[in-house]
């Protein structure tokens, strides 16, 4: 089964994740709407491609299909039914989240060059962290940083100056973090894993 874990967050939200491991013709087994075989078409690598189609999968598994998946002008995806969604594939990884409140989730493989980086996106974290430590905490900060920019809705924010994530150790599997600017605050609970060499971060509001 390329299907390999199903995650509930809390009450409201959901994590699934897939193993990509089959070949693309198999993984195109599937109801695509004409603008998403229209996407396909125009992708050169074959990652990314079989990235696009095990998301619809794990829609399919969660209940959905894919024409009840639409994007905003932003780019932000959103769901027909009201709920709330959240994407992200690296390499052989898919993963999405699904939650009546908002969501947020990235999935990277650890790389060395995530230190080279760093100082681009570490802002406040620089008080227990630098840009020369290991390559795990680092990722989980720089996945965290992007699960709540999906999370939220507000606009021109900075990962280095708004969004701020609170000290953790790896084995905790869990911290939290806010989003803060001159006109709002937004608090969450981040969780974290660490599966084979990649890095799954996903977040939800404190108010969940």
């Amino acid at each position: 089964m390329p299907f390999i874990k199903t995650i509930p967050v809390d009450k409201h939200t959901t994590v699934f994740l897939w193993k990509i491991s089959e070949p693309l013709d198999e993984l195109m087994r599937i109801s695509l709407i004409d603008s998403s075989l229209q996407r396909i078409s125009q992708m050169r690598s074959e990652v990314h491609k079989k990235g696009f189609v095990s998301i619809r999968h794990l829609l399919k598994h969660a209940g959905y299909s894919d024409s009840d998946l639409y994007y905003s002008t932003t780019g932000k995806p959103h769901l027909k039914d009201g709920k709330h969604i959240s994407i992200t594939h690296s390499f052989h990884y898919a993963a999405l989240a699904i939650g009546s409140n908002a969501v947020g989730i990235d999935m990277e493989k650890n790389r060395e060059k995530i230190k080279r980086i760093a100082p681009k996106f570490l802002g406040t974290e620089m008080r227990f962290v630098n840009p020369t430590s290991n390559v795990a905490l680092l990722t989980v900060l720089w996945g965290a940083k992007e699960a709540l920019f999906k999370c939220s809705f507000l606009k021109g924010l900075s990962f280095k100056k708004h969004i701020s994530i609170n000290s953790f150790d790896l084995k905790d599997r869990q911290t939290s973090g806010c989003i803060n600017t001159d006109n709002a605050k937004e608090t969450y609970q981040i969780f974290f894993e660490l599966i084979e060499e990649f890095t799954l971060v996903y977040a939800v509001p404190t108010t969940s």
